[in-house]
């Protein structure tokens, strides 16, 4: 009888200890105002943008028509690609052309057109490539109504990735290649630890997004991780006069 009149007892006890608890009044959260999620510091750069000729005023402008001084030839040489107009154009077997700066990530503007009159199939009409850090090919093709493999058409990651949509111009109009590229870091033994990536647009039209880079352009076999610092712009001499202008990057 003892033992049930204390487990009453204990009961009770426990009940207003638990009623207390609940009936305890906690802080309320506080009311938000706008100015908690709002900073100010620091305020990003102003750069004046392009006017669709001129480079942004934070670009480095690799090529503006009046000169080929931020360039060089196969192995340091003067480059062999003549330079009339404004535009720079392949002589074919003079080789291909390259930065003499190299560059980590970055936004680069170019912008290429094919020669009137062109005639060839497939891979032998208007080829030539842009290299980002001398490794990784977006392919420049005349792909207006010309049928290839997918991988190596205009705006393609030359044997990796197809471009998502194909906005090719005819001959003698203008492209323009908007790239946007990240750079891959490497691991200990040489491999990507995160790999490379790139947006492009194609004439205004997003033909890869966000696309990971399998490793280094190659013809015959699978892509290559090699480790690597920053590299140069190379431009492809594929033994077409394919002509270039408004080049410009801006480094990340």
């Amino acid at each position: 009888m003892k033992k049930l009149f204390f487990s009453i007892i204990f009961l009770l006890f426990a009940t207003c200890l638990l009623a207390q608890e609940q009936q305890k009044e906690f802080p309320k959260p506080k009311h938000m105002q706008p100015g908690h999620t709002e900073f100010w510091q620091p305020q990003p750069a102003v750069v004046t943008p392009g006017d669709g000729h001129s480079a942004p005023s934070d670009a480095i402008v690799l090529f503006d028509g009046s000169g080929l001084d931020e360039w060089t030839g196969p192995k340091g040489a003067a480059p062999g690609w003549k330079v009339e107009g404004g535009v720079v154009t392949v002589v074919p077997g003079t080789g291909e052309i390259q930065t003499k700066r190299v560059f980590g990530d970055f936004q680069l503007h170019i912008e290429w057109r094919e020669p009137v009159g062109l005639t060839g199939e497939s891979q032998d009409r208007g080829n030539s490539g842009v290299y980002l850090q001398g490794l990784y090919e977006i392919q420049v093709l005349d792909s207006y109504d010309n049928p290839t493999y997918v991988s190596g058409s205009a705006g393609s990651i030359y044997k990796q990735h197809a471009p998502l949509v194909n906005a090719m111009r005819p001959q003698g109009e203008w492209n323009v290649y908007d790239i946007i590229f990240e750079a891959p870091t490497f691991k200990k033994d040489g491999t990507f630890r995160t790999y490379p990536h790139v947006t492009v647009l194609h004439n205004g039209v997003l033909i890869q997004n966000h696309t990971e880079i399998l490793g280094t352009t190659e013809y015959v076999g699978f892509p290559k991780q090699r480790e690597h610092g920053d590299g140069p712009i190379i431009l492809q001499d594929h033994g077409n006069p394919v002509s270039f202008r408004n080049i410009w990057i801006r480094e990340l």
